[in-house]
């Protein structure tokens, strides 16, 4: 299978089968080992690459979890292409040596690939967007004063290049080519998308890879046949009115939480939490649902939210609630080539809050995640949406403990109450992120939580100050 795009500013043809991930081939092929294989799995950093999309956006991906089809018609700059081509270092990278924020160097390329996409795109959250980079031995304090230091630096033209490149209407990269055995499907709509996936129900759709990376890294599975989303650009989007937002399943999480900060600050916050700058770039909202994780950390929110999910086969297409779409631990309402096209919550007033709980406070799985959505109207709950992961073996609503809610007053006798109805919606597991009983106690204090934060208490441990 044939992709072309460009690499350090030269095109390039990659030869290879659909699930060959970038950094095996930048390590085995082109010999440019910078680029670290660390976890293989998304979590470390090490990996880091700069990819420019045609419309100029530049994003800092994991390669060991980016498959090259996902690359067809972009530009990757990898460490080595950071400094210039006459080897003036980037910013970055001199402050880096300034601040002596290098040790034993294996994190380092990914590091100043995570910092010169951050530099070019006007970022100062330096701790958000390094919380995808791990280093075991320098410590974050040098780095972080290299990343403030670089601030005010410009931007060096080469960094500009890639997407100055891809918007000239006279560079033009081929079509993909396949030969042999079933060719992996690349649509360019989501017209295409549904006529392929209902013609091969049993293959395996790859949005952002987050998750299906995981399966070849580490499962070592054979996917074929598959088909990459990525140039579908009408699965990609959110389009809001004042009723509803309409939010294509191939839009990122990253821009899902830029968009809704401003209408459900609490979702916002939640997502920054969601794996790393990198992860959230790549990541789809409609991956996150339709792989039905139980640990998930979208499906609670949304659900809250009263979210609807819009599914699609062929030419046919259906609307659910999607606290529905969630049936058992791995088992969702699809039938066989039917796929996730969108989902959309109506606009609302925000009500709602969003609770992690994670051994780690970045890049980690949920122990417990709950979100609510509940009306006080004179005195009284009106209406509550309660929603967990991690709970359950599915997202899934906390139904007893909304009916002990809805029509009480709204005070600490109702909520201890509500409280004592969990043990009837919820039978958690124990396992090495929590025992069932701490689940069990957790998301009754984040009920409580969420009143004593509605009566003006301070309860987020971020903003409490002594």
């Amino acid at each position: 299978m044939e992709t072309r795009f460009l690499l350090n500013g030269e095109p390039q043809v990659a030869d290879t089968g659909a699930t060959t991930t970038l950094l095996d081939w930048l390590r085995e092929e082109k010999r440019l080992t910078g680029t670290k294989e660390g976890c293989n799995e998304g979590d470390c950093g090490a990996c880091t690459v700069m990819v420019t999309d045609p419309d100029g956006t530049a994003r800092a991906l994991n390669a060991c979890i980016l498959f090259l089809p996902q690359l067809d018609g972009r530009a990757v700059r990898t460490v080595e292409g950071i400094a210039g081509p006459d080897g003036a270092l980037h910013p970055v990278q001199q402050a880096m040596i300034d601040h002596h924020g290098s040790q034993c160097g294996f994190c380092t390329p990914g590091f100043v690939v995570s910092m010169a996409v951050a530099h070019l795109n006007g970022r100062q959250d330096h701790d958000d967007q390094l919380a995808g980079n791990l280093c075991r031995c320098t410590g974050y304090a040098p780095i972080i004063r290299a990343a403030e230091a670089a601030v005010g630096a410009p931007v060096p033209d080469w960094m500009r290049a890639d997407a100055k490149a891809l918007a000239d209407p006279g560079f033009i990269f081929p079509q993909i080519r396949t030969s042999g055995g079933v060719p992996p499907a690349c649509p360019t709509t989501a017209d295409e998308l549904a006529e392929w996936y209902e013609a091969h129900p049993d293959a395996t759709l790859i949005a952002g890879a987050t998750d299906v990376g995981l399966w070849v890294t580490k499962g070592l599975r054979d996917l074929s046949p598959v088909a990459f989303l990525n140039q579908c650009a009408d699965l990609r989007g959110i389009v809001a009115d004042d009723e509803t937002i309409h939010i294509g399943a191939m839009t990122s999480v990253a821009e899902l939480g830029a968009f809704i900060s401003d209408r459900h600050p609490s979702l916002a916050e939640l997502i920054r939490r969601y794996g790393s700058v990198q992860v959230r770039n790549a990541a789809t909202i409609g991956g996150n649902i339709a792989n039905g994780s139980p640990i998930g950390d979208s499906p609670p929110a949304l659900i809250a939210l009263g979210a609807s999910l819009h599914l699609r086969k062929g030419a046919a297409r259906r609307v659910m609630a999607l606290e529905d779409f969630f049936l058992d631990y791995g088992k969702q309402d699809r039938e066989p080539g039917e796929f996730v096209e969108a989902v959309s919550i109506p606009v609302q007033p925000d009500r709602l809050a969003c609770y992690k709980l994670s051994k780690r406070f970045d890049q980690d799985i949920s122990a417990v995640c709950g979100a609510f959505s509940i009306t006080v109207t004179e005195g009284k709950v009106a209406t509550a949406r309660i929603a967990f992961g991690g709970m359950a073996g599915t997202p899934k609503r906390a139904s007893h403990v909304e009916a002990a809610l809805v029509g009480q007053p709204w005070n600490e006798a109702t909520i201890r109450t509500a409280q004592g109805e969990f043990e009837r919606d919820f039978m958690p597991l124990s396992d090495m992120r929590a025992s069932a009983s701490y689940r069990l106690r957790a998301a009754q204090g984040m009920l409580m939580r969420y009143f004593l934060e509605t009566q003006g208490a301070a309860a987020n441990v971020l903003e409490v100050r002594i």
